[in-house]
């Protein structure tokens, strides 16, 4: 994994870094130390585990550093994004990981989308059901002295966390890992958005309403905060029957009376099929990272995307530059 992102593999600094982390998946464990290690600036890299100083050396530029994780439900993303900040602050760094998940709409908000535009937005989960405002706000808020807000949501209740359980940030921080299933997602063409996808497409919203808003959604607010990636590590599912799978086993971790059957489960996922299938086309080429999945849950192929090398550490949306890299 370390050769895939320009390093050696015998590097002591990774095999550190994968020591300091919790126990999880091997694969998942290596990787974020190989991406971690990738990470560093030159500084941190030559006085290892030095909290603070050597992070901060990025001149003018901004904080936080925003590392996303995109990949379908029950790909890996808030594991490995736990395992990347434990790696990360082993290096010296100040990090945090927050998931999109943590930014849906209310329960309320979303019924008053589902009467005002289209029924299908009462589900969570599509662009267009997320606070966007709340979270650019996160991550600005991230960037200056302070202490900040994590917001979360209860799954379970379908509604967001009270103030009360919210976590608390302590601010500046050098990273920020964002994961969620469609960070980085671009909009579609509008002629792909014609016909259906599936069977509650072509049932619930025969006239495309409820997609082409969603598209909307991505080409706006969203595409906004994409814009604020560093990097963008995807990773791909070997297809929709592996994320129903996956799904099935994500609903065991939650108590029996809030937990999806079977054809709860086929809907849910419905409504995210054509953004998954457009994402599996479109990211590949474009992430920095692109890990693949094999049924079994296990990395099958590693990839790192195009790099820039000017000198700024601001590549712009989704590209290492070598000064991260190196």
């Amino acid at each position: 994994m370390l050769e895939a992102l320009g390093l050696p593999g015998t590097d002591p600094i990774a095999r550190r870094l994968a020591g300091a982390q919790p126990e999880g998946p091997p694969d998942w464990m290596h990787l974020a130390a190989a991406v971690a290690r990738s990470l560093m600036p030159p500084a941190a890299a030559a006085a290892p585990g030095a909290a603070g100083a050597p992070w901060r050396c990025w001149g003018e530029d901004p904080l936080p550093l925003v590392f996303g994780v995109a990949g379908g439900q029950g790909s890996g993303k808030s594991t490995f994004s736990r395992q990347l900040v434990a790696a990360l602050t082993a290096s010296g760094a100040r990090a945090v990981s927050c998931s999109l998940d943590d930014f849906y709409l209310s329960k309320a908000r979303r019924l008053d989308l589902a009467r005002r535009v289209h029924p299908l937005l009462a589900t969570r989960g599509v662009p267009g059901t997320h606070d966007v405002d709340a979270l650019s706000g996160v991550i600005a808020g991230l960037g200056t002295p302070g202490v900040v807000s994590l917001p979360g949501f209860d799954k379970g209740a379908d509604d967001p966390v009270p103030a009360d359980r919210r976590r608390f940030v302590e601010a500046p921080v050098d990273m920020l890992v964002l994961e969620g299933w469609c960070v980085g997602a671009r909009p579609q063409a509008d002629a792909d958005l014609a016909e259906p996808v599936n069977a509650l497409e072509r049932a619930e919203d025969p006239d495309g309403r409820w997609r082409r808003y969603v598209n909307a959604a991505l080409a706006g607010d969203y595409a906004a905060v994409w814009a604020r990636l560093d990097a963008l590590m995807f990773i791909e599912v070997p297809g929709l029957d592996a994320v129903r799978r996956w799904r099935t086993q994500q609903e065991q971790a939650l108590p029996a009376g809030q937990r999806m059957d079977g054809a709860a489960i086929e809907r849910f996922v419905a409504h995210y099929e054509r953004l998954t299938r457009a994402m599996r086309a479109d990211l590949p080429a474009r992430a920095s990272l692109h890990v693949r999945l094999d049924d079994d849950h296990r990395i099958a192929a590693l990839r790192a995307g195009p790099r820039r090398t000017a000198p700024d550490r601001r590549p712009g949306p989704h590209g290492y530059s070598e000064s991260i890299q190196r």
